[in-house]
């Protein structure tokens, strides 16, 4: 009987993890936060990670996106083994290839809107393509807010930023973690609207780690994790379904 990850691998693929474990601690205080994970992420597609609390689902993020290492297995970015690479190439990798999402949005309080979209490919010394920018700001509804700072949006407004800054300099993919975990109903929809979007209308991929069945069912598939292991997998999710799914792993 194969298991959910043995489905077979799209044409392309985004982001891939192969036999990976993630040990932390040793002896008594070994935690095994990744279990011999082997899953395929599709280009141009929308994934959830969802699962129970210290199910790994955040750890699985971190490593496919190079913020964290594998103990064991491979991880690949494109047809790049990021598991292989040295700091200053997953620097560049993490720079050129990968947008970011977080719950806490991470904007720096003393720059405007308009800064925080632009740093990374400021810090790059790189510019913005303008028309791109435009388009991503009127999509979002920000083009009033570019002169304000953090303090002076509310949390939608500074997720929307965070979203922006994430996909101006046009991804590979876009890791997100429990991006709508902040907001309330209402801005939370929008953000994933516009992600459901980005995906339909952009060509973009995305990545989203999420503990909300109605946030899951913007994706075009979940991947459900269980103590450190991949336990089930659902495409064209509905927020019911998901509920139901998560009831059986204690989620």
């Amino acid at each position: 009987m194969s298991t959910p990850a043995a489905s077979p691998r799209p044409e392309s693929v985004a982001a891939r993890a192969v036999n990976a474990s993630k040990v932390y601690g040793e002896g008594e205080a070994e935690v095994r936060a990744l279990d011999h994970i082997s899953v395929d992420f599709a280009s141009h597609q929308f994934t959830a990670i969802m699962g129970p609390s210290g199910s790994g689902k955040s750890t699985l993020l971190h490593c496919l996106a190079g913020l964290d290492r594998v103990t064991e297995g491979q991880v690949f970015i494109g047809d790049v083994d990021i598991s292989a690479s040295s700091e200053k190439q997953l620097t560049l990798i993490r720079r050129d290839r990968i947008g970011f999402v977080f719950q806490s949005f991470n904007l720096i309080p003393t720059l405007n809107a308009a800064e925080n979209i632009t740093l990374p490919m400021a810090l790059a010394g790189r510019k913005p393509d303008q028309a791109w920018m435009d388009s991503i700001v009127a999509t979002l509804r920000i083009g009033d807010r570019l002169t304000h700072r953090p303090s002076e949006l509310s949390g939608g407004q500074q997720q929307r930023v965070a979203v922006a800054r994430a996909l101006v300099s046009r991804p590979d993919l876009i890791f997100a973690d429990e991006p709508t975990g902040n907001l309330d109903s209402r801005a939370s929809a929008e953000i994933l609207n516009f992600m459901r979007a980005a995906v339909d209308d952009l060509g973009q991929t995305i990545v989203m780690v999420t503990h909300d069945p109605s946030a899951a069912s913007y994706a075009d598939r979940v991947v459900f994790l269980a103590d450190g292991t991949i336990v089930d997998e659902m495409l064209e999710p509905s927020a019911d379904g998901v509920l139901d799914r998560l009831k059986q792993f204690g989620g």
